[in-house]
């Protein structure tokens, strides 16, 4: 069974920094891009980051370029998302997301998804 758990997530200031976690079991980690995404209420899912198996494309969301950075560490199954220069229309459920061999950048075409987790930025 493929299983995708978020963690990480926390309330932090505005212009403060989160690092989330996603760890992934039950696939093959090194065949898989990784993508997050994230939801606020009332709004539709958005696309925040993704990175290739072995990291040679990365690409950013307009709305976090040059405040967020993915990374991952293939020998833990992990997959990371530094957010910094937080603002409070970051606020939302933060999911992590896997497809094999493709690196979309929409929300139909990733395969496996994790629960999500919450990030709050208020003062």
């Amino acid at each position: 069974q493929v299983q995708l758990v978020e963690s990480g997530g926390d309330l932090v200031q505005p212009g403060g920094s989160l690092r989330l976690s996603c760890a992934a079991s039950g696939v093959t980690f090194t065949a898989y891009t990784m993508g997050w995404f994230r939801q606020a209420p009332g709004k539709e899912r958005e696309f925040v980051a993704s990175i290739t198996p072995w990291a040679g494309s990365i690409y950013y969301g307009d709305s976090v370029k040059g405040r967020f950075s993915v990374s991952r560490d293939n020998a833990k199954n992990t997959v990371y998302l530094q957010m910094g220069s937080l603002k409070p229309e970051d606020t939302a459920v933060y999911y992590c997301a896997a497809v094999r061999t493709a690196a979309p950048r929409t929300v139909r075409g990733y395969e496996y998804w994790g629960q999500g987790i919450q990030v709050t930025v208020s003062s």
